[in-house]
């Protein structure tokens, strides 16, 4: 369901119910690029159905989801047109067009183009945990997931969110668990990246090895320091936890995706997978809090 886990807080109220949630999310709700719209962005309901709840709520929490539709439409086809109908001007008026003119110009060429251009989507998964006062956004890159926080905010007028902070670097924790001390419930991976503690642009990587091997440990003890690891959480939950807290492939241990892909029931199965990553990730939260000392 969720392959990345991006953490955010906030403190202001929240709705009190999936009805109300999905009447605040309509009015940013999704639609379509118009001819001459490069962009647009707005929220989708949850299970694919046009007519369906912008919102579900499902163990507490909130899942939404936000979808942006943009027309592709690269520089370089823009500027080879324009070189046409600059081609076409001389012609015509025996003069090289002026600096306004070829402004005017490019902007006749890009709308001309835009509404013929080819369109693409994305869509972004997020969940609300009320009870926590905790956003979970299922992106890898830092800039996605301000795009579905902008929409938030723009959604819930003064929204105050913030990433979420633990009170103790999650380095120190990556490094005990990565030399054999891990905390109950937290198990090492296969898979990690240090950085030289002096060079930044130093890294090395290592995926699916024996992380206990003595010749890697020796890279932090001769100075590199972790900033993602694998874990394994409560025998559950397999990821690569970094030092921001971001969690990235995301997995269940003993899920069969094929089973669920021939599932009968797919609002049902999608109930059963929140649940699932709801639960999990709270428990999560809890511990990580508990062993650094607590968040913002």
């Amino acid at each position: 369901m969720f392959r990345n886990a991006r953490f955010y807080s906030f403190d202001n109220d929240w709705p009190e119910t999936e009805a109300l949630l999905s009447a605040e999310l309509t009015k940013a709700a999704f639609t379509p690029c118009g001819p001459l719209i490069e962009r647009s962005s707005g929220w989708i309901s949850v299970d694919g159905n046009a007519d369906g709840s912008l919102s579900r709520r499902v163990n507490g929490a909130d899942l939404i989801r936000l979808r942006s539709q943009s027309r592709i439409l690269p520089g370089s086809a823009i500027n080879e047109a324009l070189e046409a109908r600059i081609a076409d001007f001389r012609a015509r008026m025996q003069e090289e067009p002026g600096r306004r003119e070829k402004r005017r110009l490019k902007a006749e060429t890009r709308d001309e183009l835009l509404s013929k251009a080819l369109l693409k989507s994305d869509k972004l998964w997020g969940y609300v945990d009320p009870v926590t006062k905790t956003i979970v956004i299922d992106v890898a890159q830092p800039a996605a997931a301000e795009r579905f926080l902008r929409y938030l905010r723009m959604t819930f007028g003064e929204l105050e969110i913030r990433p979420l902070k633990f009170a103790q670097p999650l380095e120190q924790l990556l490094t005990r668990i990565f030399l054999g001390d891990a905390p109950e419930r937290f198990a090492l991976g296969r898979e990690c990246r240090m950085q030289d503690c002096v060079d930044a642009g130093s890294t090395v990587r290592w995926a699916d090895f024996d992380l206990a091997d003595q010749t890697i440990r020796t890279h932090v003890a001769d100075g590199m320091r972790l900033t993602h690891l694998g874990i394994q959480y409560d025998n559950m939950l397999s990821c690569v936890l970094d030092e921001n807290g971001v969690l990235s492939k995301i997995r269940f241990i003993g899920m069969d995706d094929d089973a669920e892909e021939q599932n009968t029931d797919p609002l049902g199965q999608l109930d059963t997978r929140f649940v699932l990553l709801t639960g999990t990730l709270r428990r999560l939260l809890t511990d990580l809090r508990k062993l650094l000392g607590g968040s913002n």
